[in-house]
């Protein structure tokens, strides 16, 4: 057990200055790879912090807004020099804090980089448009205002890119941040705010509270001088946060959960299916709302894909994320281990068929840490457990249909609609399934996970509030419209 003089306490950043909280609690952040490993201490921060933080982002807010979007942009541009410089740390600290393999969260830091430089740029483009006006002797057009405070609430399974993807463009289009990071990965994300702290930001500008999500993530809900509220996790937790920033009228902006299916047509190419089932299904342990959870296959080719599939997924070496050659790592925690061992249970209940995996791993220098299988499920019905709700695990769930048409039903037939792609070489199947799929995004021959920066991103039914994120399309959700109509006199 690594001994406390060890180990640092993740503290507070509010208005400039690095602080303790006005409470001396603290939580562990374990590695999932070594639970005898405390990363850090993480405080449990008081109301009275969160107070603090708003107030200090508040008055900051007055004077950012009024820089030029090319100098808010240069501050930007600094953060992602020093976060380039800091990558191989901060990718480190990531994969012993929450268990992503090592490759993995170097990938994610070069986003995180990439993220700021796009919304940096972003500073210099137009923020409305001249509309022509009924009056001759008038002059019509619009611009746009920065909301004011942003809470920024992000998960632990992307502790880099998804609290950046929110805070840079909120920064760019002039309004300040509260960011509570999730416990879990809260000491990877003070690393991001120790680079805006070194980019020498002006204070205030971004604030950093650490804490429950019952006293700093509901009371950022509930503030009245938070005027939008951007958040991913959950769709319990979100929806809750969505109800008390809609009963005092601020803005919100929900990124919950997925139940993301491939189809695969009888005339796929099956290599490339089954490469992208793994990458997106497995990889990050499955610990992404764009996982791959179910796998729809024609009858005419399912055995073939299930015989590939299965082979491939049993060369999958499982292990430390920091060492060579492993290709998957522990879930976060020993409760989401158990989430996920809860739902391969209740699957075997409801008798689905369990063709590889299902086991906790503790042998070959695992036995310390959150390890599972990857795991396969075969004749599954689309209304068992294991098809209907978010494992957020190494899961897949292999369905058989005999058309295309029954295919794209069953893969709607979930409250969720984030990310979903079929694998076919049929122009006609392709753009039938753009057409009917119920997600907000679409892959066609590509994993279910992932989505290019500069491109929206966001879901359909209960997987979000139906706004999107990053790319151009976040101005829409951080700043509002003013209609501006000026006559001469």
């Amino acid at each position: 057990m690594v001994t406390s003089a060890d180990v640092k306490t993740i503290l507070n950043f509010v208005d400039g200055s690095w602080e303790g909280s006005k409470s001396s609690e603290v939580e562990e952040s374990i590695n999932p790879a070594n639970f005898n490993e405390i990363v850090a201490y993480v405080q449990n921060s008081s109301k009275e912090d969160l107070d603090k933080a708003v107030e200090s982002a508040a008055r900051a807010q007055k004077q950012w807004k009024k820089l030029s979007g090319a100098e808010r942009g240069s501050y930007l541009f600094k953060v992602a020099d020093i976060l380039e410089t800091r990558m191989d740390e901060i990718a480190e600290m990531m994969t012993r804090e929450m268990g992503k393999t090592l490759p993995e969260a170097k990938g994610e830091t070069a986003r995180g980089v990439a993220i700021l430089r796009y919304y940096a740029g972003e500073g210099m483009r137009k923020v409305g448009d001249v509309i022509p006006s009924s009056d001759p002797s008038a002059f019509m057009f619009t611009t746009r205002s920065p909301l004011g405070v942003i809470g920024v609430i992000t998960p632990w399974n992307f502790p880099v890119a998804i609290p950046i993807w929110k805070i840079a463009p909120a920064l760019i289009y002039g309004n300040t941040v509260v960011f509570k990071p999730a416990t879990e990965a809260a000491a990877t994300a003070a690393k991001i705010i120790e680079c805006f702290y070194e980019a020498k930001i002006p204070n205030g500008v971004i604030n950093f509270v650490t804490g429950q999500g019952s006293v700093i993530g509901q009371g950022i809900a509930d503030h009245p001088n938070i005027q939008g509220i951007t958040f991913t996790g959950s769709d319990v937790v979100g929806k809750a946060v969505g109800q008390a920033a809609l009963a005092r009228g601020t803005k919100y902006q929900l990124e919950m959960g997925g139940k993301n299916p491939v189809i695969v047509a009888e005339d796929a190419d099956l290599d490339l299916a089954v490469e992208a089932t793994i990458s997106g299904g497995l990889r990050s342990t499955g610990q992404k709302c764009t996982a791959t959870s179910r796998v729809i296959v024609h009858r005419n080719v399912y055995e073939a894909f299930k015989d590939k599939l299965v082979s491939k997924v049993k060369q999958i070496k499982v292990g430390n994320g920091l060492d060579a050659g492993v290709w998957m790592g522990p879930s976060v925690s020993e409760r989401q281990l158990n989430t996920v061992l809860r739902y391969i249970e209740k699957g075997k209940q409801e008798g689905a068929k369990l063709l590889f995996g299902g086991n906790r791993l503790s042998d070959e220098g695992r036995e310390n840490g959150y390890f599972i299988e990857p795991t396969i499920f075969d004749e599954v019905d689309n209304h068992m457990t294991v098809a209907q709700e978010e494992i957020f695990g190494p899961v897949l769930a292999l369905i058989k249909v005999d058309s295309m048409e029954a295919a794209v039903n069953i893969a709607n037939d979930v409250k969720f609609g984030l990310s979903a792609s079929i694998f076919t070489a049929n122009i006609q199947k392709m753009l039938n399934f753009i057409e009917n799929i119920e997600a907000g995004l679409v892959r066609i021959n590509a994993e279910s996970a992932g989505v290019e920066l500069q491109a929206p991103f966001g879901g359909m039914k209960q997987s979000s509030s139906h706004s999107r994120e990053q790319g151009q399309a976040a101005i829409e959700f951080y700043t509002a419209i003013k209609t501006v109509f000026v006559k001469g006199s």
